[in-house]
Formats: C-alpha cells, structure tokens, sequence
C-alpha cells in the first residue's frame, strides 16, 4: 500500500467540507492517510479513538456522504479517485472484493452505491486509469456479464428456493442479494451450486444456533465456495452413538 495521500481541493475547499466541525475534517484527513490504495478501511472508529474524535464526527461524514458505509463495518472514501492517482508499481487492489462491487463511478469520478438492478458495462473498470493501473480485480469480470446476459429470473428462483427450505420471506429484489448473487455467477457458479449450498447449510445450521444466518448475505458471500464443497456433521449420528466416521460425516448434497 502507496505511503502517501493526495487531496483535492474541489472537496476539501468545498462549503460542504468547511461547514463540517474542525474534529469531523480532521478525522476525515486521518481515515484517508489510513485507507488502501482503493479508499477502503475496516477500522474507521478505531481512527477515530485515536485521535479524539466523536462517533458523531464519523455519522457526520456518514450523512454527509463523504464517507460511506457497509453492512460489514468496512467504510470507504467517497471521493478517493478524485484525490489519488497511484503509479501502477505502487498499487494494490483492495481485498474488500464483495463491497467493492457493490460500488459504481459518476462521471466526476466519485464512488456511488449500485441501483438494484446490476449495470451493463464495466463501470469501474472502464472509467478509473489511474497512471496506467491495469488491474484484474473481481469487479471486472463481474460487469462483463452484463444484466441482460443474466435471466432474470435467477434471483427469483434462488430466493424462493431459500424460502421455501427455511420459511422466510427474503426478496429476490433486494440489492444486496442481487449482488451477492452476480459475483458468485461472475465466478463461475450456477443455479444448482447456490441450490446446493443452501441444502448444505440448511442441513448444518436447522435446529442450532446458527439458524439465523440461514440468510442471502451470508450463504452467497465470500465463503460460497467453501460452503459448496463443505461435509456437514451428522447431528443425528452422535445422538445415535454412532462412532463409524462415514456416518458421521456425509456430503450433504443429498440430505435435503
């Protein structure tokens, strides 16, 4: 990760910033000199103990957008591409691979939320050439799908089969399930392979205290891949006194 930080002044001389208090710009300074080279950090109220600053100082940025927030706890620059260019042998891609792409660019270059329905050209990819950085990050590979090369219907038909196993009520609509789902298809995986992992995790978690994330968010995160491939302990073996090993794991693809 680069050692240095550039700022711009259409921001930081903005009557936005200026109107902010003296301890909310201050820790907006510190969170950028603490980012990655994508303007992503996971430890922003840790920064902000540190220097002495209030957990509204860190809403206030929140609110005002020049910061913004994830589900994770994992925040990032709004504005960071506008303030940095990186020589491509200083550069390294963020490894907050899920919520980078949920982000797409404006045209001034800051960072915005994705609408619900997943964008058809490669907007990060395509608009960021900071000194030549040619990079082969997630996102890239990702958008080259495109939404019309996706049916539609696969979210409806992956939601529904989670419902249907676990009686919720998720909607396939949701923004984070749809992109949670497109990056797993932007890997490779399919219909049957997220079909699996719920039957796989449903199996595991129904019943225990790790029901409540029989969820989107987190069956199709960044551990679908191990989830898919996961042997599942036979909770009935041990109640059974069952002691041979196969039948105390078994591959879940067939449980459900």
């Amino acid at each position: 990760m680069a050692e240095r930080r550039m700022f711009t002044k259409k921001i930081i001389d903005s009557d936005a910033f200026l109107d902010m208090p003296l301890s909310t710009q201050a820790l907006y300074f510190h969170l950028n000199m603490r980012a990655d080279d994508d303007g992503f950090l996971n430890n922003a109220k840790k920064i902000q103990r540190m220097i002495g600053a209030s957990e509204d100082d860190l809403k206030l940025l929140i609110a005002k957008r020049f910061v913004l927030g994830f589900e994770s706890g994992v925040i990032v620059i709004k504005h960071w591409r506008m303030h940095n260019l990186l020589r491509k042998d200083r550069y390294n891609p963020t490894h907050y691979k899920e919520e980078f792409a949920m982000l797409g660019l404006k045209d001034n270059g800051s960072y915005t939320e994705k609408i619900a329905e997943i964008p058809s050209d490669n907007q990060l990819a395509t608009t960021w050439q900071p000194e030549d950085i040619q990079t082969d990050n997630q996102l890239a590979t990702q958008d080259r799908l495109g939404k019309d090369s996706i049916d539609k219907d696969i979210y409806k038909s992956i939601v529904d089969y989670l419902n249907q196993k676990t009686g919720q009520k998720y909607k396939p609509s949701t923004k984070k399930t749809q992109t949670c789902i497109h990056a797993r298809l932007a890997e490779g995986f399919t219909e049957d392979d997220f079909k699996k992992v719920i039957d796989n995790k449903c199996a595991e978690w129904i019943g225990t205290e790790w029901e409540k994330y029989l969820r989107p968010e987190t069956l199709f995160g960044t551990k679908f891949e191990s989830y898919l491939n996961a042997k599942i302990y036979d909770k009935g073996a041990k109640q059974h006194g069952t002691s041979e090993k196969s039948n105390t794991f078994r591959n879940v693809g067939t449980v459900l």
